[in-house]
């Protein structure tokens, strides 16, 4: 068996492919289309592997992964406003071959996307981006939604498609039937006002990780667009969606010194972890460790993660490979250039992160 060297990103295929199916029978009973986010895993292996799995078509958040993504599925929503002109440009070329749809809040993004169109001559599908809380992007109102959908059905090398919605801002399980059925509502309001104005909402796209299996509590959905379900993390965990068994991807990390009392220090900092903590208690950590749930990645820096080791009943050994599970694992998997799927046999098998780094 390969034994990479650390730090590195090892995700175990069989869970995976659990959660990916579990998810796909999700879908299927409640007749959501699913159109996974491709940002948490930016592998076109594991695109292919949820195309396989019964997905409509991929989500990413920038035009640099649609370029990437399409080779794996030919229907891709960026679901990230484009306003300015290269990535307009780029969105116009790559619809000319795939289908291309693309949400967004602005006036602005409709005008910029169909100039960019109409001199490639493609078409490019439009979401218009509701606000449904998170309060990040998307319109204020269904009135506002109108005017930009009006907007959109009259350019010229855009086809409105619908809505979409983000729900971010529910993390926790607690609260989120009576938070859902206001977004329902809000989604209602806005798809009536459209089909008096002669406007049909054909697409109605929403979901979270988080709101994935509630989704069937929004009935105007039409798909969701859960990201990281297929790995997991301790957001995940610490929401009370899945157990740490359900966490595919973790970093494989060596103790590196125990010079320190009460602490041990791995070879993985921010440039591995992410420096992202959960802010739910005071013992917060940068991750859980596997084989010392006792211990705490207390402190990170590019690359050494202290671990607060007091409360452990065995302390960690200099020159021990142990795993931590990160708090934000699409962040997490941006950092390596592969990661190494580990099959049900045990096996290591290294493939790249086809869209690291794309940004723009």
């Amino acid at each position: 068996m390969n034994e990479p060297a650390t730090p590195a990103l090892i995700v175990d295929l069989p869970t995976v492919e659990r959660n990916l199916r579990s998810m796909a029978e999700y879908a299927a009973a409640h007749r959501l289309a699913l159109r996974p986010h491709s940002k948490t895993h930016k592998s076109l292996r594991l695109a292919r592997l949820q195309m396989a799995c019964g997905a409509v078509g991929l989500t990413v958040a920038k035009v640099g992964e649609a370029d990437v993504m399409a080779r794996a599925a030919d229907d891709v929503l960026v679901a990230y406003p484009a306003v300015d002109v290269a990535r307009c440009r780029a969105l116009a070329r790559l619809a000319a071959e795939h289908a291309i749809s693309v949400a967004l809040d602005s006036a602005q993004a409709i005008e910029a996307i169909g100039a960019a169109v109409s001199r490639a001559g493609s078409t490019v599908g439009i979401l218009i981006e509701l606000d449904a809380g998170f309060h990040r992007t998307g319109v204020q109102s269904p009135e506002a939604s109108l005017a930009l959908a009006r907007r959109a059905a009259a350019a010229k090398g855009v086809r409105l498609d619908g809505l979409m919605i983000f729900p971010g801002h529910l993390s926790g399980i607690e609260g989120q039937a009576e938070e859902l059925a206001r977004i329902g509502e809000l989604l209602d309001r806005t798809i009536e006002l459209w089909r008096r104005a002669g406007l049909e909402a054909r697409i109605v796209s929403g979901g979270s990780t988080p709101t994935a299996r509630r989704s069937h509590l929004l009935p105007s959905l039409t798909e969701i667009r859960p990201g990281t379900y297929i790995f997991n993390d301790m957001k995940t965990v610490a929401g009370g969606h899945v157990t740490v068994d359900d966490c595919a991807a973790r970093v494989c990390c060596t103790v590196v010194s125990d010079a320190v009392p009460g602490a041990v220090v791995l070879d993985a900092g921010s440039k591995a972890l992410s420096s992202e903590l959960l802010h739910q208690s005071p013992d917060d950590a940068y991750g859980f460790v596997v084989e010392h749930p006792e211990g705490r990645v207390v402190r990170l820096s590019e690359e050494h993660g202290v671990v607060d080791v007091s409360r452990c009943g065995r302390r960690p050994k200099v020159g021990e490979r142990v795993h931590v599970i990160p708090n934000h694992i699409c962040t997490c998997v941006n950092l390596f250039d592969s990661m190494w799927l580990r099959h049900a046999d045990g096996d290591l098998e290294e493939t790249p992160v086809d869209a690291r780094g794309r940004l723009s």
